[in-house]
């Protein structure tokens, strides 16, 4: 199986840039325990600090699966999601290269 990347980017609405941060802290700490978890991280671009991005890197798909499951993201993607002015972006990639 091939090494999986995920980029997860949020438009995070006005004002609740912190708060989202303080929930994504949470949520990357328990994922870094994870089995299969090769990073995890959450960036925030350099021209527009709302937008905030997950990049993750998974042994494979089927741990990536397994992250979905977990109590942590079940409980903590809502509240973020709930901070997004609008619907993010998610793309999983496979490496080529």
């Amino acid at each position: 199986e091939h090494m999986i990347k995920v980029v997860s980017k949020h438009y995070v609405k006005e004002g609740k840039v912190e708060e989202f941060v303080e929930n994504a802290k949470r949520m990357v700490e328990a994922t870094r325990k994870e089995d299969g978890c090769i990073s995890y991280g959450l960036f925030q671009d350099e021209n527009d600090p709302k937008i905030l991005t997950f990049i993750e890197e998974w042994e494979d798909i089927s741990a990536l699966e397994k992250h979905k499951t977990t109590e942590h993201v079940k409980s903590i993607v809502p509240i973020l999601k709930n901070l997004d002015k609008r619907p993010g972006d998610l793309n999983i990639y496979k490496q080529l290269v």
